[in-house]
Parts: C-alpha cells; structure tokens; sequence
C-alpha cells in the first residue's frame, strides 16, 4: 500500500509491530537512513527473495528507497509472499522530511 510520508509516518508511530525496511543498495543505506532501517537490497534478487521469506510476516513493515519506485516493487513482492502489511513511502528518501541518521 503506497502511503504519503504523513500516513506513512502517522501509522508506524502508532504501531507497536512495525519495521522500517530499506531496499536501497548497501552503499545508498550507507549514504544515511531513516533511523532503525534495517536494509535488504531488491537488486539482489533471490537473496532479496530469501531474505524477506525470513521476516516475520506477522509484523508492518514500512518499506523506502531512493524514490518510491523500488520500495512500491518491494512491498507487492512481499504481498506475493504472505505479507499483509507493507507500507510504502511515496517520494522515498528524496522526499524525506525527517531527520536521516548515519546506520549503526
């Protein structure tokens, strides 16, 4: 489901179940992220594939990118999978109000 960043942002505080997922590549990841992102990259494929199957599909994920584009392919993917909730960021990371922090 494509959220603008005020929904997207309102649900995950309101949400005790949430992870952030970034599908950028390591190096964009590397670049800042919204804080507590864990990052898989879609470019990888069947490693993006296994490594979303062994998410806990009983959690909200909020998936971002760059852009929007990446994370939208990202969230039907994991619909695909079982995953019920999977909310994209609309305009990504570009269109990022709040603060962006360095991974740990």
């Amino acid at each position: 489901m494509n959220l603008t960043q005020e929904d997207w942002i309102e649900q995950l505080e309101a949400d005790s179940n949430a992870v952030i997922l970034d599908v950028r590549t390591e190096q964009e990841y590397n670049d800042g992220i919204i804080a507590s992102a864990i990052n898989i990259d879609i470019h990888q494929g069947p490693i993006f594939i296994s490594a979303l199957e062994a998410l806990d599909k009983t959690k909200s994920y909020y998936v971002y990118c760059r852009s929007g584009a990446r994370s939208a392919k990202a969230c039907e993917i994991m619909n695909e999978l079982g995953f019920e909730n999977a909310f994209n960021l609309m305009g990504g990371i570009l269109d990022w109000n709040g603060e962006v922090v360095a991974p740990e």
